[in-house]
C-alpha cells in the first residue's frame, strides 16, 4: 500500500500537521524538521495528494506566469527563477506567452483565473483599468508595470536610461535618437519621461517599434537619416536589429554611431560589436514576484530593482 502522512509522521516522531505544513507552507516549518520530514517521505514514497490538498485548503498550488514574448531570450531567465522560487514553496507555475497582443493577453487571463492562486503577469500589453478589472477575478502581481493598488515588481528603467544617456554624453555625443517599444510598454513609457528630464542634449524619438530584431531593422533607416549620433534602444533584440541594419548600409558601429540596448541577454555579448546595454534583474524579479504573490498582506507592496550600465563595444566617442 501507498505511504500516508501518518506514516511519515510516524517515521520521523512528529506530528501528521507537521509533515503537511512541510509539504504547504515549508517556509512554517524548522530547516531542520523540514529536512528530516521530506528525507522520511522519500524513504517511504510518500507523495501528498493535491488534488485533497485543494479540497481542504481552497487553494490549488499552482500559478500562473504570462510573458510578452517567449521568444524573447529576455524572459527565459525570469521564468526559470520563478519557477525555482515557486517550486520551493510547493507551487507549479503555468507558463504562457501572449505574442505581445493584448486581446491574447486578456484571454490567457481568464483561462487562469479559474486554475490558479495568482498570475504574475509580466511586461503586460493590456491597460491597467482592464488588467484592475481581471484582478477582481485573480490576484495579480505585476512586473514592469505600476498600478496603483497592485503588488508590482519593478526594474529601474529610469536609473538605466539616465545612466546610458550619460556615459553618451561623456563621449561626446549630443544628438541621440531614442527609440522606443510597443505601444502600452511601461518601460517606453519610463524611457521616455527619464529622457525627456536630460538636460544639454538634443533627443529624437522614433516609436512605437516592434521589441525585435525585425523592428530595428525596420526603423534603422529613419535612424541613419536623422543625424544622431547614438541610439539608446527599448531592448537589446531592437538594437541588434538595429546594427544590423545600419551595416548593411554601411554606417559603422560604433566609429559612426553609438549604439545602446536594454536587458543584457547573451546575443548581445556575442554579437561583434558586443553591445552595451542596461542590464535588467530578470531573474531577481521572477523570485521576487513569487515571493509577492505568496505573501499574506502584500497587497498593493511594490519592490524596485536597480539597473546597471554594461559597457561594451558597441559605444564610441562622437565622431
Amino acid at each position: 500500500m501507498a505511504a500516508t502522512i501518518k506514516d511519515v509522521a510516524r517515521a520521523c516522531g512528529v506530528h501528521v500537521s507537521t509533515v503537511s505544513r512541510t509539504f504547504s507552507a515549508p517556509h512554517l516549518v524548522n530547516p531542520a524538521t523540514r529536512t528530516r520530514v521530506l528525507a522520511a517521505a522519500d524513504d517511504l514514497g510518500y507523495r501528498p495528494n493535491r488534488a485533497a490538498r485543494a479540497l481542504t485548503t481552497g487553494r490549488t498550488y499552482n500559478m500562473g506566469l504570462i510573458v510578452a514574448d517567449i521568444a524573447n531570450p529576455f524572459f527565459p531567465p525570469l521564468i526559470k527563477a520563478a519557477q525555482a522560487q515557486a517550486r520551493g514553496r510547493d507551487y507549479h507555475v503555468f507558463v504562457a506567452d501572449t505574442d505581445e497582443d493584448p486581446r491574447v493577453e486578456e484571454e490567457l487571463i481568464r483561462t487562469f483565473a479559474k486554475q490558479v492562486d495568482g498570475v504574475l503577469l509580466c511586461s503586460p500589453r493590456l491597460s491597467n483599468k482592464m488588467i484592475e478589472r481581471l484582478a477582481e477575478d485573480v490576484p495579480f502581481v505585476v512586473v514592469n508595470r505600476r498600478i496603483k493598488g497592485m503588488p508590482a515588481v519593478l526594474m529601474n528603467v529610469a536609473q538605466g536610461t539616465k545612466l546610458a544617456l550619460d556615459h553618451l554624453a561623456a563621449l561626446g555625443h549630443h544628438r541621440i535618437a531614442l527609440v522606443s517599444g510597443p505601444i502600452g510598454s511601461w518601460t517606453s513609457n519610463e524611457m521616455q519621461g527619464a529622457a525627456a528630464e536630460a538636460v544639454g542634449l538634443d533627443l529624437v524619438f522614433f516609436g512605437p517599434n516592434q521589441p525585435t530584431e525585425g523592428g530595428g531593422l525596420a526603423v534603422a533607416p529613419e535612424v541613419a537619416a536623422c543625424g544622431a549620433s547614438a541610439v539608446l534602444a527599448y531592448n537589446d533584440l531592437l538594437a541588434l536589429g538595429l546594427i544590423e541594419g545600419l551595416s548593411a548600409m554601411e554606417i559603422g558601429v560604433p566609429d559612426q554611431i553609438s549604439v545602446i540596448g536594454f536587458d543584457d541577454i547573451l546575443p548581445g555579448r556575442l554579437n561583434r560589436p558586443k553591445l552595451t546595454t542596461v542590464a535588467m534583474p530578470a531573474a531577481a524579479a521572477g523570485r521576487m514576484a513569487v515571493d509577492l504573490l505568496l505573501q499574506s498582506g502584500g497587497e498593493g507592496a511594490t519592490v524596485t530593482l536597480d539597473t546597471d550600465l554594461i559597457v561594451r563595444e558597441s559605444t564610441g566617442r562622437a565622431p
